[in-house]
């Protein structure tokens, strides 16, 4: 990772809220296109060895991303997320969780609401995320099974992506 990219992971139990702020070395028309195309998604979403495959994208108020996260061994765990709102190139909302293939919520597994600003700083973008739970034991189940180790991944990633794009 770039050391020079702000990383800043700060969890609220109080809250119930994960909030993430995370730069990329990017212009900000390319890190929105990161974030909100499918063909892009899939190639840094999902913590390697495991790999993102979009099902569904529709990337507008009241469309939806159904995707699986794929081991090696080709084992999908699905997962869905509703887009509540977007302003282009400033922000997205979404709400969802785990699912199965055909996007049926898994109420067993944690839900939240994601809202993501996009703040372009000094030729960057700084990713601005704020993920609110409904229930303190879902934010804190979401820790145990590696969100922060799973992200971080996924941001080294995505950094690998930009870096090849931006050519």
């Amino acid at each position: 990772m770039n050391s020079n990219l702000l990383f800043d992971f700060t969890v609220s139990k109080e809250n119930k809220t994960i909030h993430i702020q995370r730069e990329f070395d990017a212009n900000l028309e390319l890190v929105w296109q990161a974030w909100t195309n499918a063909e892009l998604l899939d190639k840094w979403w999902g913590p390697k060895p495991w790999k993102a495959e979009t099902k569904t994208m529709d990337f507008r108020e009241g469309g939806l991303w159904l995707y699986a996260m794929v081991s090696p061994e080709g084992e999908k765990h699905w997962s869905k997320s509703d887009f509540i709102s977007i302003i282009k190139e400033k922000s997205f909302a979404s709400k969802g969780g785990f699912s199965d293939e055909n996007g049926t919520i898994n109420p067993a597994f944690p839900q939240n609401l994601w809202e993501n600003n996009f703040i372009p700083v000094d030729h960057k973008v700084r990713v601005d995320m704020l993920l609110t739970y409904d229930a303190l034991s879902d934010l804190e189940k979401e820790i145990e099974m590696g969100f922060k180790e799973g992200m971080t991944i996924d941001f080294e990633q995505l950094d690998e992506l930009l870096s090849t794009l931006k050519k």
